[in-house]
């Protein structure tokens, strides 16, 4: 029997390699030697993105200084998978934790930080650029990344604006005619996952920019140069960002990546799947293992299991999860290729318990989980005429 192990991390606890290793220690035990394993770390285009596609593919991380979301200098880190492709995520350089709370409005953010990861990468030779963009500290319509590429934002006497989230409304213009060239012949993929347009009650600001330090005052004043930027772009490409959906993803960068520098928005783990090659990796597989931290309703949408389940259903594969706990609507996952679930944790206990045992109850989770299969493989063979 060959198994596929691919789970996303446990937040905090076990990341994707720890619960391979895990998988691989019960399935000996159960099965002995007569199994075959392989593993391969995944994630769904956000936080850890780059760990998980760099080791799945032998890759390497490069390291650039770039201006942060407070244009303070910081060392930002992609992941470079051979000579044409490369992976970043925007959080490297211009994601919320860069920013202490009481230092966080995104009237001041910039997302320049991320264009530079990509100038970065151009100026490396890559031509296919994948970007994972959850998890800013920005709300400046990505002014600050295509600046970084040669974008010019510029008010009504014509004078260029920095890029920042303050700078919305001021917006007047877009020069594109110094943008760098590299970027017509080079693929760029959006991981994204939101379907948020650029302004409105479901936008950019409205939906994103509390959690980004934005008070309700703040969030009127963006949202009216969000507005404003909208109609600059309008003008400018004749095409309305607000009915494409993602546009206001990452307090608007999901338009700057599309509508200025000619991304594509893509779902997020299905863009980590092609990067890893998941499909070749399901060939004879008889059993794909997946999980993560918390099942419920949002694992159907976007997320690792997700993704897993439906590559795996594809192909004729069974898979499996086993997941840290299982919340509101978990079995929703059924419909997308998970055929059984089950939790690492074995009796009622404090969260705080459950993550401080995460390795022992993650093992001991997965030796039931195999011995259920087992005595699922028994019945088969025992009611099998002879």
């Amino acid at each position: 029997m060959k198994l596929l192990f691919a789970s996303d991390s446990f937040k905090g606890t076990l990341t994707s390699q720890e619960t391979a290793l895990l998988l691989e220690t019960a399935a000996r035990e159960v099965f002995g030697e007569d199994v075959e394993y392989s593993s391969v770390p995944v994630a769904d285009g956000g936080e850890g993105t780059v760990d998980a596609v760099v080791s799945a593919e032998y890759g390497s991380k490069i390291e650039v200084p770039v201006h942060g979301p407070l244009m303070e200098r910081v060392i930002a880190t992609y992941g470079k998978l051979d000579g044409n492709r490369a992976v970043i995520e925007m959080a490297a350089a211009s994601g919320l934790p860069l920013i202490p709370e009481e230092k966080r409005n995104p009237l001041f953010t910039t997302s320049r930080g991320t264009g530079e990861l990509i100038l970065d990468a151009l100026n490396r030779g890559f031509t296919d650029i994948s970007i994972g963009i959850g998890g800013s500290a920005t709300n400046d319509g990505g002014m600050g990344c295509a600046g970084a590429l040669g974008v010019q934002f510029l008010d009504k006497d014509g004078n260029p604006l920095e890029g920042r989230g303050e700078n919305l409304e001021r917006v007047a213009d877009i020069d594109i005619k110094n943008m760098d060239a590299r970027l017509l012949n080079t693929k760029i993929t959006v991981m994204c996952d939101v379907k948020n347009p650029l302004t409105g009650p479901d936008g950019a600001t409205k939906t994103f920019g509390a959690q980004k330090g934005a008070t309700p005052e703040i969030q009127e004043r963006l949202e009216a140069g969000m507005k404003n930027y909208r109609e600059a772009i309008i003008r400018k490409f004749g095409i309305d960002p607000d009915k494409i959906p993602g546009s206001g993803a990452a307090g608007g960068l999901g338009a700057a990546l599309t509508l200025i520098l000619g991304g594509k928005i893509k779902s997020g783990i299905d863009t980590v799947l092609d990067l890893i090659n998941f499909d070749s990796r399901l060939e004879k597989t008889d059993l794909v293992v997946t999980g993560e931290g918390r099942t419920d309703w949002q694992s159907c949408f976007g997320k690792v299991m997700q993704g897993i389940g439906e590559r795996a259903r594809a192909r004729g594969v069974v898979a499996v999860g086993l997941s840290g706990s299982l919340g509101q609507d978990a079995e929703r996952i059924f419909n997308h290729g998970i055929e059984s679930l089950m939790t690492s944790v074995n009796a009622p206990m404090p969260l705080e318990e459950a993550l401080s045992r995460a390795k022992e109850l993650y093992l001991s989770g997965a030796v039931r989980m195999f011995r259920f299969i087992k005595a699922g493989m028994d019945i088969a063979e025992r009611s099998t005429p002879r």
